[in-house]
């Protein structure tokens, strides 16, 4: 059996710098800290793209925004600016259905770089369904799959 490759949005990476007193924001931190170990144990194969690297470069917090690059040096799979016109005809597509521009890049990417999961804290972006990829919530991925 091959490896599970996931994409964190920018919203997943962050998590952990938001309001922990909130409840569903503490345990979705949990969750993504124990993604973020399995990534960095190899035991999930970790799929980021250039729009991860420029949502990331526009982090005002620089230690925020050098902990994630950081942590993108475990990518296995890098969907890199010569796939633009795929990523970009993919996000086209799914606009269409309502998403936001950025997320829509990210889950074009996500797709174009085989990512199995698509993990996300936006509870907006996790209505999205496409028989391409799994769109999952930190927890839910924790709780759901057998890494």
């Amino acid at each position: 059996m091959s490896k599970i490759k996931v994409y964190l949005d920018n919203c997943c990476y962050n998590r952990p710098y938001d309001d922990q007193d909130q409840l569903r924001v503490f345990l979705e931190t949990q969750a993504k800290l124990q993604i973020q170990n399995y990534i960095s144990t190899k035991k999930l194969g970790l799929v980021i793209s250039y729009i991860s690297e420029f949502e990331n470069s526009k982090n005002p917090h620089e230690s925020r925004r050098d902990t994630i690059s950081d942590f993108f040096k475990n990518a296995e799979i890098f969907v890199d600016k010569s796939n633009f016109d795929l990523v970009g005809e993919k996000s086209i597509e799914i606009m269409k259905t309502g998403i936001r521009e950025m997320d829509a890049l990210h889950v074009a990417a996500a797709i174009i770089g085989k990512a199995d999961y698509f993990i996300t804290t936006d509870i907006r972006l996790l209505k999205y369904q496409t028989n391409e990829i799994i769109m999952i919530n930190p927890i839910d991925f924790i709780r759901n799959v057998e890494v």
